[in-house]
């Protein structure tokens, strides 16, 4: 008898762009990722295929998008009967909810990466494309989040093709603007010393959405954290420096 490995589970959740979702979003380190691990890629709530167009009790503020989508993929692994998976979670819409789901449910998580700050950092001063919602407004966004734009020419074309029109869908700016709703106030997921499991916070040295010290911060905050930044790298380092990004995941969920 033959006996076959199995590999560890590997959520991903994606960031919290306009128009994301999470196709688009891992399409660059996916099949990779995939030798490894068990991926399971969901749409988070307000994204992709979970945009509501009736919904009329959006949650509001960051720190309540992070706890809904704490519940969503809490939700998921039930649904898959996975006991404990690794997480890996992008910018203020992934990497929030990985911080949130460990805080309330840390024996369903083993480790966990979260990328660009994980929606700890200050709210954008203008709420981005929507308050100019065009082509060339979504190509500025996107540009943004790559150290340089010129080495990827194609792919933000074909995503500003792609999230231009979903960001257009009915019910998607109204979750986008509740999710960066100061009203309620502006704070991570609550309660940052309940993060006990181990946590990798990536950062790109050229971030420009966000700055290193925004992880620097964050980590110092986790009981479990490191931190290492990518030289050469802007917001999306699974874009900048994908297999170095997957290189890098790869030695921390599986020591």
């Amino acid at each position: 008898m033959v006996e076959t490995s199995v590999k560890p589970v590997l959520v991903l959740l994606h960031g919290g762009g306009p128009g994301v979702d999470a196709a688009s979003n891992w399409r660059t380190v996916l099949p990779r990722l995939a030798e490894r691990f068990d991926c399971v890629a969901p749409d988070l709530l307000g994204f992709g295929t979970r945009v509501d167009p009736a919904a009329n009790d959006l949650p509001r503020g960051p720190a309540a998008w992070a706890q809904a989508r704490a519940g969503q993929i809490l939700r998921l692994l039930d649904g898959l009967e996975s006991r404990r998976v690794h997480i890996l979670g992008n910018s203020a819409a992934g990497g929030a909810a990985a911080l949130a789901l460990i805080a309330s449910a840390p024996d369903r998580v083993d480790r966990a990466v979260v990328m660009g700050g994980a929606g700890t950092g200050t709210l954008p001063a203008r709420v981005p494309f929507y308050d100019e919602p065009t082509r060339d407004s979504m190509r500025a966004t996107l540009g943004r989040l790559v150290a340089d734009e010129n080495e990827h020419l194609d792919l933000l074309a074909a995503l500003t093709t792609l999230r231009y029109e979903q960001a257009l869908r009915p019910g998607a700016e109204a979750a986008f603007r509740a999710m960066f709703d100061p009203g309620t106030g502006h704070r991570g997921p609550p309660e940052l010393s309940a993060v006990t499991r181990p946590v990798l916070a990536l950062h790109g040295e050229c971030d420009r959405v966000a700055p290193p010290d925004v992880s620097k911060r964050l980590t110092a905050a986790l009981p479990q954290a490191q931190l290492e930044i990518v030289a050469g790298a802007g917001h999306w380092i699974h874009v900048d420096r994908p297999d170095e990004f997957c290189d890098r995941v790869e030695r921390f969920l599986v020591p």
